[in-house]
């Protein structure tokens, strides 16, 4: 160990902060235990940094001031856990590997080398053996598992969505990375375009997510972001029908009869709404042939642009085989319980008698559109077969929960939906219902293909939507000029009085809110107006009517809506955790075992962009798959959001070297819910709301204890410019902390940026370079403070108890400002005094170890402790040492302030009179003038009338 010397008249921070650096980490002093005799565990986070290579002023703030009150709590007897590590997964890595040649590894690594070492410069109690880093296998191999659990209760699910996708990064989006309709790392427009992506059902969350946040200590602002964001409205579903009516022919499945079940139950409901029912009795049903039942079907009805054919289970396959051969279009064909193969888990009667080869390309040219609709529980058709008529007809499936397997029971609600041609819109005001004027539904709105065969102005109507897929969602919402095309030929009855009203598209309307669609009341609703407005279209002033009342009387329903919506993590990137799945030969996904987890990121891979995923070119990870799995079976190519990656890491720091589990219960029992959580503000609709659902769902499995992680959480705001914009290259303005520490030391930039401003607040600050100049004359006082220590001055003054008391009610509301204000204030008494006693010189480096910890350790020890100042406990104040004896009063004469008087506490009112009046400026106001009367406002104020 380095022999260090004491230089008692000379402040020199480069040498003092590098020696104390050193001997914390060889003393180990922050080294934290799971628990301490008589300690109480506190745990603080901040969010763990990318490792881009160097720190910014941001992480500074981000890390050193947070870290003030962690020492504090330290000193105020708690055992701290105050931890860091790397969220090292992520697009910038391969963006610069790119750019620059090698690999985003061998990038991330060497950055964290660098950033490591930078960090410690900060002087934070940051323990590094509880350090995480979330691209290292031993970490991604529980993200994985927690991926595989979630997939185990159904959280997980596979859908093809519109997504935000940046051409020139070559990947998927968050809504929250689109920046006015461009890329937030690139700066490229986003386009929008369907991708079929591994999901996480945060919906499913979205009333906890919101009723939960009553139970958080969270600033207001917080809890209202993440309830705006997840969009909860409490309204009614309310049907508009089509006046256009249809011919349905339902086709009943092996062994079904269309007099009885289901079949009867849809029949009479499509009747009731006007529509036409035809349902056929397929001959030999329990022994069924298919050139039999196909002319059944064929001789049923004529077929025309007014026919939707619904097929279920073996009638699908009898509707596909009437679709060949039909000479005229029709309007549509719906299948549920739908196959197309005869491979079932036990051979069926039927596999020889039915032809399994179809013409798909004659089944789409005859009919105008095509759904399909499955039972999430169908106990009678394999997932495989499923599979195999979405691959076939290449339509998404549409997964519904029946009321009995297979769409069995006697009525089937969701077969209903699917079947009925009718808007249903989302309203929160259903008593505006009797002055609708017009029906509205978002572009890509699944209705809007179905009714292309009878749009008059089709290509005009393709046109728009094909202009509103290269808007984002967020430029929908916020843009003031309406636009939209009018649906010709297509209406619908307004179920309150009959009318009919026109239907149309608009950009406004979005397809994930609600339903999609909307009901246009003009004369209550802005955006209504404005539309109504641009396009001549009518504005009816009609009675309002009981919302609940009006709902029910129409068949509607009431239900919440939200505009959170299920969270896409698929990316088309290399840098990122795998996604433990792989397919088998018949292209069903299987979850990775958890023996051959961690599932790793190969190394072979070219992740130069080219629009397809990079690890789709990785020939270790196909032939992996294969000699683990078994020929034909190949691997998911798609890595995590890394948002993923950061909704758990806070679990790990307890128990970072666990190979058994991500963390064990004792350890999550000792530390969770952590204490205080403090972050930048622009996470709190993206990761913040990610780990609240992450958290949740851990929970709700049974791996962990508390449904929410945070206990407290405190967001802070930016450190801009010294020319008061956010800092950037390309502005000049971009303040490097490694050159303020060189120069003016870390502790000096610690508690200028705890100066500027309240904490936990978000507000933004300019860097003022006159500022933190002043912050280190402050230090340099307190450091020569020590010549004024004398051994014939024993009391503590006044000020130094009013400090403490002050400081302490500060921190505690992370009022770092104002509790460095309130030492610069004791410091400029005692520069003004003789002496000052070695006791109060050592309260004062006490108050000031959390932070400036390196000069107050250098001149603790130079007072002659051998033991760590930050081992030593937070000041307490005298109460009694506090009382003031005296009391200034304002003095008014005829309302207007004159000036002040000191008096001793208690004095008498006559007294206060006379010490008034003869006050010489007082008397300067007075002379010449009479005295009317004197008011003495006990305390408070002395008013004069003249």
């Amino acid at each position: 160990m380095k022999k260090w010397v004491y230089m008692k008249n000379l402040y020199n921070h480069v040498e003092i902060e590098k020696k104390w650096q050193e001997k914390w980490q060889e003393q180990g002093l922050y080294k934290v235990q799971d628990s301490v005799s008589e300690k109480e565990n506190f745990y603080q986070l901040v969010e763990f940094s990318y490792p881009s290579g160097n720190l910014h002023v941001g992480h500074w703030y981000a890390f050193s001031v947070p870290d003030i009150f962690a020492r504090y709590k330290r000193m105020q007897g708690f055992n701290v856990l105050y931890p860091m590590g790397f969220d090292a997964f992520g697009l910038p890595a391969e963006n610069a590997a790119i750019k620059f040649g090698g690999d985003p590894m061998s990038w991330t690594y060497k950055q964290m080398d660098v950033m490591r070492e930078q960090l410690k410069s900060m002087g934070a109690m940051f323990d590094w053996d509880k350090e995480i880093v979330s691209c290292a296998p031993e970490y991604y191999k529980w993200t994985q598992w927690m991926f595989t659990q979630f997939l185990k209760k159904d959280l997980v699910y596979r859908a093809v969505t519109k997504v935000n996708w940046c051409p020139k990064d070559q990947t998927i989006l968050a809504n929250e990375q689109v920046v006015d309709n461009k890329c937030e790392r690139c700066g490229s427009e986003v386009i929008q375009r369907d991708q079929e992506q591994w999901m996480l059902r945060i919906t499913k969350y979205a009333d906890r997510l919101i009723d939960d946040l009553d139970t958080r200590d969270w600033p207001h602002a917080i809890k209202e972001s993440q309830k705006n964001w997840i969009g909860r409205s409490e309204g009614s579903e309310i049907d508009f029908s089509f006046t256009k009516k249809y011919t349905y022919v339902l086709l009943h499945g092996f062994q079904g009869s269309p007099n009885e079940g289901k079949y009867a139950w849809l029949k009479e409901e499509l009747e009731k709404r006007g529509h036409t029912v035809v349902c056929p009795v397929l001959p030999n049903t329990n022994s069924p042939k298919e050139i039999e039942q196909v002319a059944t079907a064929l001789d049923a009805v004529a077929y025309d642009e007014n026919t939707i054919v619904w097929g279920h289970s073996l009638g699908s396959v009898v509707a596909m085989k009437v679709l060949e051969k039909i000479t005229k279009p029709i309007a549509g064909l719906i299948l549920s319980g739908a196959f197309c193969s005869p491979d079932f888990e036990e051979d069926k009667i039927f596999k020889d008698t039915f032809t399994w080869d179809f013409d798909v390309k004659k089944i789409k040219s005859n009919t105008g559109f095509i759904k399909i609709i499955q039972d999430t529980a169908d106990d009678a058709i394999t997932k495989k077969q499923m599979s195999e008529i979405e691959t076939l007809l290449n339509v998404p499936t549409r997964f519904v929960k029946a009321e009995l397997p297979h769409f069995d029971a006697e009525k089937e609600p969701e077969l209903l939906k699917a079947l009925d041609t009718k808007i249903t819109v989302f309203t929160t005001r259903a008593d505006t219902l009797f002055g609708v004027t017009y029906v509205v539904l978002a572009p890509e709105h699944a209705l809007v293909q179905q009714l292309l065969s009878q749009i008059e102005n089709k290509d005009e109507v393709l046109a728009y939507i094909a202009d509103t897929k290269k808007k984002s969602e967020l430029d929908r919402q916020q843009s003031k000029e309406k636009t939209g095309v009018q649906l010709k030929g297509v209406f619908v009855i307004n179920p309150a009085n009959n009318e009919v009203v026109p239907v149309w598209i608009a950009d406004y309307v979005l397809a994930g809110y609600g339903t999609g669609a909307v009901m246009a009341v003009p004369m209550h609703d802005e955006r209504d107006a404005e539309f109504a407005s641009v396009y001549n279209l009518p504005v009816l002033d009609r009675p309002l009517v009981d919302k609940v009342e009006i709902t029910n009387k129409v068949g509607g329903r009431l239900v919440s809506t939200y505009r959170l919506r299920d969270w896409g993590i698929s990316r088309q990137r290399y840098w990122g955790t795998p996604i433990p799945i792989v397919y088998d030969p018949e292209g069903i996904a299987h979850p990775v075992p958890d023996e051959h987890l961690p599932w790793l990121l190969p190394t072979d891979v070219d992740h130069t962009p080219d629009g397809t995923a990079p690890l789709a070119r990785s020939k270790e990870l196909f032939e992996r798959t294969e000699k683990i799995f078994g020929k034909g079976w190949k691997p998911e190519v798609e890595t995590m959001d890394t948002f993923v990656d950061s909704s758990w890491y806070f679990y790990r720091y307890v128990d970072n070297k666990n190979n058994e589990a991500f963390a064990s219960p004792e350890k999550m029992a000792a530390w969770m819910p952590l204490d205080l959580y403090m972050g930048g503000a622009e996470h709190t609709t993206m990761h913040l709301l990610y780990s609240r659902f992450w958290t949740k769902a851990l929970y709700d499995i049974g791996l962990v204890q508390d449904t929410e992680a945070y206990t407290v959480r405190r967001n802070r705001g930016l450190i801009l410019g010294p020319d008061g914009n956010k800092m950037s290259k390309s502005k000049g303005n971009v303040i490097d902390p490694d050159n303020i520490v060189k120069l003016l030391g870390a502790d000096t930039v610690r508690m200028y940026l705890a100066f500027m401003g309240p904490y936990g607040v978000t507000t933004n600050y300019p860097w003022d370079p006159n500022g933190v100049v002043g912050v280190r004359r402050f230090l340099e006082r307190v450091w020569k403070l020590q010549e004024k220590i004398s051994d014939t001055v024993t009391t503590e003054t006044k000020q130094l108890h009013k400090t403490i008391k002050k400081m302490t009610e500060d921190i505690e509301e992370f009022k770092f400002n104002t509790a460095i204000s309130q030492m610069m204030i004791l410091t400029n008494e005692w520069d003004s005094i003789e002496n000052i006693s070695n006791t109060e010189y050592k309260t004062l480096l006490q108050l000031l170890a959390p932070f400036a910890p390196h000069i107050a350790e250098e001149l603790w020890y130079m007072l002659g402790n051998t033991s760590s100042i930050h081992l030593e406990s937070w000041p307490k104040y005298d109460p009694t040492k506090i009382i003031d004896s005296t009391m200034t009063l304002p003095i008014q004469i005829n309302g207007k302030l004159r000036g002040t008087i000191e008096v001793a506490i208690g004095t008498a009112k006559e007294e206060i009179e006379k010490l008034a009046l003869e006050n010489e400026k007082i008397q300067q106001y007075i002379s010449g003038q009479q005295v009317k009367k004197i008011i003495v406002v006990e305390s408070r104020v002395v008013n004069i009338v003249l």
